[in-house]
């Protein structure tokens, strides 16, 4: 999903690129990756109630009428192009008659801890990522998709043999550790294809997925599609991706998410902050360069020309994983069946957890 998942590369170009998504993050993160570093920090995924400071942009307060209560919107971490859906949403206030705040978070805290804690009322995180959190008492439903693809894959040297998950018997994969959706998914992968952790050795290397390949440390990584593999490309790093799975992935990756006691007081303001969401991303898909001009306001680094270049591509590759009419995207009930079995699986979710439960789409008919 959407997370602070950057690999710090030392170079300017790269500073603006780290997300997180949407997902993989870790409980002990306690730097603010908001600021240039050489060392990415992850970022937390369990749902500790602890809430530390983010940053807010706040959009006016709505004069028509409606469901007038406050939604505030985590977004996991610096501000990214990955986000530009919610800052053209924020720019056009398409977020009819509900005042929406957006928030990133502080990297003390955890991905769903405001949430838990109703600083925010929404989060965009793995719905895999919210599933897992629930069975720790957390009451969390997945509203909508942020993404309709999930964007987790191995990276490896472009000259190397692996070709499949298939071929990592025996080899060495980069993990920034045992967490969030690059652990989910390179678990579920391996047990799929009839191997686990005696027939490949697993390294946390954290976010040092650069020099871990340069320096032969592992043969492959674990990272995301949108946002490592654009990383590793822009510096200057031959490397390709490989699928981790051989069908369908059997998880839910970004999502919309939010308490279940939201979602049965304000189903109103929900609709809302859902329409503006998908329109947001229909506008970032249909005009590209305009989500970047417009997310100038919202990004800093983007008033440099070589970060504007690298927001590009990382926006380039993340359309591909937006539905392609995302006012008519749903969940499919089906495959959340698949990803609690999955994770259940591995020993990742207890078997009393029903996936369909976390799910619902009343907001995208």
């Amino acid at each position: 999903m959407l997370t602070k998942n950057n690999i710090r590369l030392g170079i300017v170009a790269l500073t603006m690129l780290s997300l997180a998504g949407c997902g993989t993050t870790a409980p002990s993160a306690t730097q603010n990756v908001s600021t240039a570093s050489e060392e990415a920090k992850p970022a937390p995924t369990l749902s500790d109630p602890t809430v530390g400071t983010g940053t807010e942009i706040p959009t006016p307060t709505p004069d028509t009428e409606g469901d007038q209560t406050p939604v505030t919107i985590g977004l996991t971490y610096i501000p990214n192009i990955q986000f530009s859906p919610f800052y053209v949403a924020q720019e056009k206030n398409l977020y009819p008659n509900t005042k929406v705040t957006l928030r990133h978070h502080g990297a003390n805290e955890t991905l769903f801890g405001a949430l838990a804690a109703n600083t925010e009322q929404v989060v965009i995180a793995g719905a895999d990522e919210a599933l897992v959190a629930s069975e720790h008492g957390k009451d969390f439903v997945a509203i909508g998709p942020f993404y309709v693809k999930y964007p987790v894959v191995l990276i490896t040297d472009a000259n190397s043999k692996i070709t499949s998950i298939n071929d990592l018997k025996g080899k060495k994969v980069g993990i920034p550790g045992k967490y969030g959706e690059n652990w989910y998914a390179l678990t579920i992968a391996l047990q799929a294809a009839g191997l686990n952790e005696t027939d490949v050795e697993i390294k946390e290397i954290g976010y040092t997925q650069r020099a871990a390949l340069v320096g032969k440390q592992v043969d492959a990584v674990v990272g995301f599609s949108n946002n490592d593999f654009v990383q590793l490309q822009a510096s200057q790093l031959a490397v390709k991706q490989v699928p981790l799975f051989n069908g369908q992935v059997p998880l839910v990756g970004a999502s919309i998410i939010t308490t279940r006691n939201f979602l049965k007081t304000h189903p109103k303001a929900l609709a809302n902050v859902i329409s503006g969401i998908n329109q947001g991303i229909a506008e970032v898909k249909s005009d590209p360069a305009k989500a970047i001009e417009i997310s100038q306001k919202y990004v800093p680094t983007l008033g440099d020309e070589i970060a504007r270049q690298n927001a590009a591509k990382t926006l380039n590759a993340t359309l591909p994983l937006f539905a392609n009419d995302p006012t008519k995207s749903q969940f499919d009930p089906a495959l959340f069946e698949k990803m609690g079995a999955a994770l259940k699986q591995v020993g990742l979710l207890q078997p009393v957890v029903n996936p369909v439960e976390h799910m619902t789409n009343e907001f995208l008919k």
